[in-house]
């Protein structure tokens, strides 16, 4: 059994909570309780004990970059100059807000990245002045993204 394995700890009606907030997770929880048989007041517990075990790591708004401006979004492959410097890139990159996305990678790159720009010359100005600029980043590959079609979280 895996260390980080929560789901002993957690019944069906956690799982219908966590999939009727995945659905609409704006609705109160009076209606969620009301569609799984309990109270407000159980289904705030219940998310607490979620948030406190980890499962939910916060709420988020999501937005449509793209009406605001923001047209470009694009995945970096970043070549490491060692595999051991991760945590000093991810902790610089964090600090770039273009960059939404970091992933810990196999393959031929360590560090597979999202970024969103407002357009080529932003995402030309974000490659050149501040990606590559991190120490420890070797060299970047860029795929400019034209439509993301999926962007959702596991079914429960």
């Amino acid at each position: 059994m895996s260390q980080n394995l929560e789901i002993d700890k957690i019944d069906a009606t956690d799982l219908k909570i966590l999939a009727i907030l995945l659905e609409d997770a704006n609705l109160p929880y009076t209606e969620i309780g009301k569609r799984v048989f309990v109270s407000g007041g159980t289904v705030h517990v219940r998310m607490n004990k979620l948030r406190e075990m980890g499962i939910v790591k916060g709420a988020r708004l999501t937005i449509d970059h793209k009406r605001l401006g923001w047209d470009i979004s694009a995945f970096l492959g970043i070549y490491l100059d060692k595999s051991s410097l991760y945590e000093e890139v991810a902790e610089q990159l964090e600090k770039i807000p273009e960059v939404v996305n970091i992933q810990y990678t196999t393959g031929i790159y360590s560090i597979f990245a999202k970024i969103v720009c407002r357009d080529t010359q932003h995402l030309r100005q974000v490659l050149h002045d501040k990606i590559q600029k991190v120490v420890g980043i070797q060299r970047t590959e860029t795929f400019i993204s034209l439509d993301e079609r999926i962007d959702r979280s596991i079914p429960l």
